[in-house]
């Protein structure tokens, strides 16, 4: 689906830093204590325990900095952006608004602020943060939220909802009435916001508010912004919807075997608004409302299921990490449900060696670029391990070198997407901001 952002799919692997660090080790459903990291710091630098990955530890030395000058901007914003990294909201309006105040100019806690205001559906909030970047994007966007009446996203009917996916590939599609409509196809991507096509936008009539240039792949597109009445799944409507849709001369989504065209995507804007789970094996897509007893039982759930539990953080406004393993090499991934690619992982050549797998030179994959196919024995998410999943490896010229950070600031060591995801039942936890993860039905 369309990218509004500065990051799309296809470059993402070599554009968002993917250079190994030192991360954490994962930590387990009824695991005792906490995180503990798989090896000593490279530094005792809060810019590099950041860097790679090791966010508690950054956030300790980012604190000691402030206990010994209160208003220092970096350190300030810096725990402001690690607390929105897990949807702590409080301490991230805190810390970023501290930042401001030394540093009034600095964009990128304005944007960070302003998406912490997004996340809790506070879009008047975020609307002036926004048109004080400078940036024509979040300019487009502070008009589209300016023209949200009311709540957005708001949630209507049952409790939870069961979805049986359309068809399981090319990629998972579900079906959704839009403005009380016929049911229709639409794409379940996580690396998509909530989107729909021009020919369904125009059928609806509706009113596009502003636009910017976004991308499909690296293809440039026109996004169109505006607002939708409601969205049906099930049994549960959402209504008020910050919706977009691309212009003419898009490239086609991809379409289920049938060849029905879809409406659109829904993606992780939608989903972070649920306790959301992908049953890949049961072949559903289930969400429920973010209650404290729907939570309670689907952790009960999980430990009886013995479903891994590994930390989830939300990078941007639609891009879920969590900790994954290529082989025993364990640190922050990045997780693209709608990534078409047959070969469900994606890495460098360097991470792919250092990792110990092997890399096969001899058969070039002569796609759009020069990449190389790798075959792990073992991919993981905690305990839910795929030990027959492909992957491809990217070479140094066209991936990132050894200490360069990238679009979120810190290293991400491999992209996980719906090939490798295949086995699993996976289930976002925006709340508490975990991923539980679990090979076989659920």
């Amino acid at each position: 689906m369309v990218q509004s952002g500065d990051v799309d799919r296809r470059a993402f692997l070599r554009r968002a830093g993917m250079v190994a660090g030192v991360g954490a080790a994962l930590p387990l459903l009824g695991s005792v204590g906490s995180a503990a990291a798989s090896g000593p710091p490279t530094s005792h630098d809060p810019d590099q325990l950041f860097k790679e990955g090791r966010f508690d530890e950054a956030d300790r030395g980012y604190r000691n900095l402030l206990r010994k000058d209160p208003r220092d901007a970096h350190a300030n914003a810096q725990v402001g952006y690690i607390a929105l990294l897990s949807n702590k909201f409080r301490d991230a309006e805190t810390y970023l608004s501290r930042a401001l105040g030394s540093a009034p100019n600095d964009v990128a806690s304005k944007k960070r602020l302003a998406e912490c205001f997004v996340r809790q559906d506070q879009l008047a909030r975020a609307v002036p943060l926004l048109r004080s970047t400078g940036s024509k994007r979040d300019e487009a966007f502070a008009e589209q939220y300016a023209h949200v009446g009311g709540t957005p996203w708001q949630v209507h009917g049952a409790q939870s909802t069961r979805l049986p996916w359309y068809a399981p590939d090319p990629l998972p599609f579900v079906e959704a009435s839009v403005n009380g409509g016929k049911p229709r196809l639409f794409l379940i991507d996580t690396y998509a916001t909530a989107g729909l096509t021009l020919e369904v936008a125009e059928e609806l009539g509706l009113r596009a508010v502003s636009e910017l240039t976004g991308y499909v792949g690296s293809h440039p597109v026109t996004l169109y912004l505006g607002v939708l009445d409601s969205l049906r799944l099930g049994d549960i409507e959402l209504r008020n919807i910050p919706i977009q849709w691309t212009g003419k001369n898009t490239p086609e989504m991809p379409r289920p075997p049938d060849g029905t065209r879809p409406a659109g995507a829904i993606g992780t804007t939608l989903f972070y608004h649920f306790l959301t789970t992908m049953d890949y094996t049961g072949k559903n897509l289930v969400l429920r409302r973010k209650t404290d007893t729907q939570l309670r039982q689907f952790q009960a759930q999980a430990r009886r299921e013995g479903h891994s539990r590994v930390p989830l953080w939300l990078a941007g406004d639609h891009f879920p990490c969590t900790l994954g393993s290529l082989r025993d090499y364990t640190r922050i991934v990045t997780l693209d449900t709608g990534g078409l690619d047959p070969r469900g992982v994606g890495t460098t050549v360097e991470i792919a060696e250092r990792a110990g797998l092997d890399v096969d030179y001899d058969h070039p994959l002569n796609d759009e670029r020069t990449r190389f196919p790798i075959k792990p024995d073992r991919i993981g998410i905690g305990k839910a391990v795929n030990h027959s999943a492909e992957g491809v490896a990217e070479p140094p010229s066209m991936g990132p070198g050894p200490g360069q950070s990238g679009q979120f600031g810190f290293d991400v060591i491999a992209n996980f997407s719906h090939a490798f995801l295949k086995p699993f039942t996976i289930t976002f936890d925006y709340t508490t901001t975990h991923l539980y993860a679990k090979a076989g039905p659920s």
